[in-house]
């Protein structure tokens, strides 16, 4: 099992923190954001006698709210279609167990969610990679290559749309090939969509409403980042295919039942209205052109513009970005700052590939995430195994895609 690669730097943060030292947040997913008022109110006001079990598909009052949601979406999707899940993580991990058997595979663009590999392992899966550079910001790979990355054992393609960890946004004409090609090949589209609700520069499009996504997709969500509720731990696996929704029942069954108490926050949460979205939307997207901005003025840092989620993944110049981040945490500070980021080999996996690549998450205010940068630019001055930048060419293509 893999160590988490947004979390393998952590202890050295928590020692950093016991010294004095603040330390900025900058390697995972949690939003600063606060959670919606009344889905909070809805857990706290709630009159439970006895907090039992629920139905193992989740409770049929937040089915019912979360198919009028991604109904208003415009998904055809139903309270049948919905099986609540423990977090988008156990959404994952049934999509893997139902789709695919021991010994099969999955095709992933890489870089990918780094908890995706140990997913795979759990489920007896091995991921085949095909690779996305940042030169041309992370963009979907030729179709070519992943038909020349299927084997008899292929099973499905897992993509995650807006991308964690690149940001990257699947166009329909994309995803359309994407469900063409497993069509053609008898395969699962594995759609990851924790992020539908922040895209900045193009419309999203779920794949499920592609024409024909009935029997190959299978879509995997939570309300971790839409609503900023990481902790309730509730997401989903939708299915217009009904024998993979039964097979995927099963394993839901024999956990017995999603968080009741995460079920109530997530179906207040489920009625709020569309507009609750321009507010944390609007923000993101200030803290991702403040980030870019902040990182492309940095000499030697490549940062592709990333068009959706709240994540960038930049080269640095230094030798080794996990070398360099632990250096971050025990050896440098400025006006007693630093900051913790995410090496970016935990999001690949092929060896040696994302190990001048970091991930940063923009999920703090941006008073701080200007200090944070400013703790970056000069630590990137003082590191000890600063490199050379990338060729020019390289620099060229990806600054050329924020125009």
């Amino acid at each position: 099992m893999p160590v988490s690669p947004f979390r393998k730097l952590a202890p050295y943060a928590e020692m950093a923190r016991k010294q004095g030292r603040i330390v900025y947040p900058l390697n995972i997913g949690q939003p600063d954001i606060e959670t919606p008022p009344a889905a909070l109110a809805a857990v706290r006001n709630a009159d439970i006698r006895v907090l039992g079990y629920s139905h193992g598909a989740g409770t049929e009052s937040y089915r019912r709210k979360l198919a009028a949601y991604y109904q208003r979406a415009g998904l055809p999707v139903v309270m049948e279609d919905i099986i609540v899940t423990t977090g988008g993580s156990e959404a994952i991990l049934f999509a893997l167990l139902t789709c695919l058997n021991p010994g099969d595979e999955v095709i992933i663009q890489e870089p990918f969610y780094g908890t995706y590999s140990a997913f795979a392992i759990a489920a007896g899966v091995t991921i085949v990679p095909v690779t996305a550079i940042i030169a041309n910001g992370f963009a979907l790979p030729p179709l070519a290559d992943f038909e020349r990355a299927i084997t008899p054992r292929t099973r499905a393609i897992l993509i995650c749309n807006p991308s964690n960890p690149t940001g990257y946004v699947y166009s329909r004409a994309e995803l359309e090939s994407m469900l063409a090609l497993c069509k053609a090949h008898n395969m699962f589209l594995i759609s990851d969509e924790a992020y539908r609700e922040f895209c900045y520069d193009a419309p999203y499009v779920s794949a499920l409403e592609l024409a024909g996504a009935e029997p190959n997709v299978v879509v995997v969500d939570t309300i971790s980042k839409r609503y900023s509720a990481c902790g309730a731990r509730v997401g989903a696996l939708v299915t217009l295919n009904k024998e993979v929704y039964m097979a995927a029942f099963r394993f839901a069954q024999m956990r017995v039942s999603p968080p009741g108490l995460g079920m109530l926050l997530a179906e207040a949460a489920a009625e709020l209205p569309e507009s609750y979205f321009d507010g944390s939307k609007a923000e993101y997207l200030a803290r991702r052109n403040l980030t870019v901005r902040r990182l492309q003025a940095m000499p030697g840092v490549v940062c592709p513009r990333p068009g959706g989620a709240f994540y960038v993944l930049a080269h640095l110049p230094v030798d080794d970005t996990e070398k360099f981040g632990q250096w971050l945490l025990e050896s440098f500070s400025y006006e007693n700052q630093t900051l913790i980021l995410s090496p970016a080999n935990g999001f690949y996996q092929t060896p040696g590939l994302g190990k001048q690549e970091v991930r940063i998450a923009y999920v703090i205010n941006r008073t701080d995430l200007d200090a944070a940068f400013t703790c970056l630019e000069h630590a990137l001055r003082e590191y000890p195994g600063r490199t050379e930048p990338l060729p020019a060419s390289a620099v060229e293509a990806s600054v050329a895609l924020t125009a």
